[in-house]
């Protein structure tokens, strides 16, 4: 049980609501399971980049203990499993099945490369997974290899595959953007996922990683990867603006297919006035934003034993650390923190 601290989070006994020092509600817990990850993507892991200890992880016992707890305790209802990348982990089916035994999460997805997808997507569809982002940064296989590091395109599309034949849904394609690299191939995927009946979310690069110091050369805002996607669209039908961070339309393609499109816009336009996210990292690294520094780490409330009067008390200072938008360079590494 949750003690009675002065740094509890709630309000109220009556409101359970996790809230950072701005007032954003926070629902939405993205959980990066692993550091672990066969690509080798330019905007997201530096050369020579060391991977924590496995001793320093939380195990996946400490991982669905501490969604329990913030699920029953403060409300989330969202958690996404992210990593590096999840599928490495050796036991993810028992995180995914864990996870989704937690009867206030409602909203269980993950987010994957796809190189492995097709062979273990009907089995994250039993375990509870109910939906799958899979990163896809260009259908030509020299261009895939080149900003992934791998020869993988055909694996990601057999995943993509995979996950529909699952009953995985939805299934969204992510799309990271990088002016002179994939930007002449925009048109092309979205006919691609239209063909496929399954949406797709164009990403604007940020200033963090690999590409921090070079960003300006390869940034491409929303307003010029529209204008690629123009000779593709006949019609836009933009959608009401839920709490995703993407903005949605349905889009009517020359050819008469329509397929749904996003844009993720943190750069030229941030989504930070309704954040509600929070993330924790497979060694326990606190992050209220994804943009700024670790904020603390939950392991002290974690081992040897949970405790939940501490969890709550790292938490609330976490939190409070939260700032109002996100910072102008990003000080992460995507590879560990997830996206």
């Amino acid at each position: 049980m949750v003690g009675n601290s002065p740094n509890k989070l709630r309000t109220s006994e009556s409101d359970s609501a996790l809230k950072d020092t701005h007032g954003r509600q926070i629902n939405y817990l993205r959980l990066s399971i692993t550091q672990k990850c066969p690509m080798s993507c330019i905007y997201c892991r530096p050369a020579n980049y060391k991977q924590c200890t496995s001793s320093h992880n939380l195990s996946s016992e400490q991982m669905i203990q501490f969604v329990s707890h913030m699920a029953s305790q403060y409300g989330i209802t969202k958690v996404r499993i992210t990593g590096g990348e999840p599928t490495a982990h050796f036991e993810l089916i028992n995180l995914i099945s864990g996870i989704s035994s937690i009867p206030q999460v409602k909203d269980l997805a993950m987010t994957t490369g796809g190189l492995t997808l097709a062979n273990s997507a009907h089995a994250y569809a039993q375990a509870g997974l109910n939906r799958i982002n899979i990163s896809l940064d260009s259908l030509d296989q020299t261009m895939f290899k080149s900003m992934t590091g791998v020869n993988g395109l055909e694996r990601v599309l057999d995943g993509i595959n995979a996950a529909k034949n699952a009953n995985i849904s939805p299934i969204k394609l992510n799309t990271v953007v990088l002016r002179g690299k994939n930007d002449h191939e925009l048109g092309n995927l979205v006919h691609f996922a239209a063909e496929q009946a399954i949406s797709i979310r164009f990403i604007e690069l940020m200033p963090m990683g690999p590409l921090a110091a070079s960003w300006s050369k390869y940034y491409m805002p929303v307003s010029q990867i529209q204008h690629r996607l123009a000779p593709s669209i006949r019609q836009w039908t933009e959608y009401p603006q839920g709490a995703d961070s993407a903005k949605m339309y349905k889009a009517t393609l020359h050819t008469g297919k329509q397929v749904k499109i996003g844009f993720i816009t943190p750069m030229s336009c941030n989504f930070c006035d309704n954040c509600n996210r929070i993330r924790i990292t497979s060694d326990g690294e606190v992050y209220p934003c994804l943009m700024d520094q670790s904020a603390g780490s939950i392991l002290p409330a974690m081992k040897p034993v949970f405790n939940p009067d501490h969890l709550d008390t790292i938490l609330h200072d976490c939190l409070t650390l939260k700032a109002p938008q996100h910072p102008t360079i990003g000080l992460n590494v995507m590879t560990n923190i997830g996206g």
